[in-house]
């Protein structure tokens, strides 16, 4: 596990977290119990907080970062996620917050100051632009991402199904390193 402190700061793991080897962790980044990070995946928290929740997990190649207090943003952006939320291959978050029970395709990027409340599909390779808001309940697409269509009830029951497959195959992954 690649878990780097910086300035001080060490990234905190909650019960049964798993992060890859070859993933790095960087700084003030909390994960939250039954979490996972998979291969190539650089979660940065460095000039701000980085919080995942519970059950969530970071696959692939995914770049997890904030954005910085400074003269044009006085307060900067962390990156916030919540509880069972599954974010793909290739994804970007970036100085966001993405709330509980989310779907994130594959090479989606989400900017600074979206936010994307619960229940959300962002379909793959979409781009969530700068401050915008996505509400519950629908599936999102394209750059800049736009509202499709409504969720079908299966599609809503696919965020626990998929945040809970995650807990299961990490726990193999867990099992297997011992």
């Amino acid at each position: 596990m690649s878990l780097r402190t910086y300035q001080g700061v060490t990234p905190k793991l909650g019960k049964n977290v798993y992060v890859d080897s070859t993933a790095l962790v960087l700084g003030d980044v909390e994960l939250g119990d039954q979490a996972s990070v998979w291969p190539l995946t650089v979660i940065r928290g460095d000039d701000n907080y980085i919080r995942i929740g519970a059950r969530t997990n970071i696959q692939d190649g995914c770049v997890l970062h904030i954005t910085h207090a400074g003269k044009f943003n006085p307060d900067g952006y962390p990156l916030i996620l919540g509880d069972d939320i599954t974010v793909g291959h290739s994804v970007t978050l970036h100085g966001c917050t993405l709330k509980d029970r989310i779907l994130v395709g594959m090479g989606a990027i989400v900017m600074d100051g979206a936010l994307v409340n619960s229940d959300v599909v962002i379909g793959a390779g979409s781009m969530v632009t700068p401050g915008k808001e996505l509400e519950s309940g629908f599936l999102y697409m394209g750059s800049p991402a736009k509202k499709v269509r409504p969720l079908t009830e299966q599609e809503m029951g696919f965020f626990t199904y998929s945040a809970q497959h995650y807990v299961e195959l990490k726990n193999r992954h867990l099992k297997d390193a011992e």
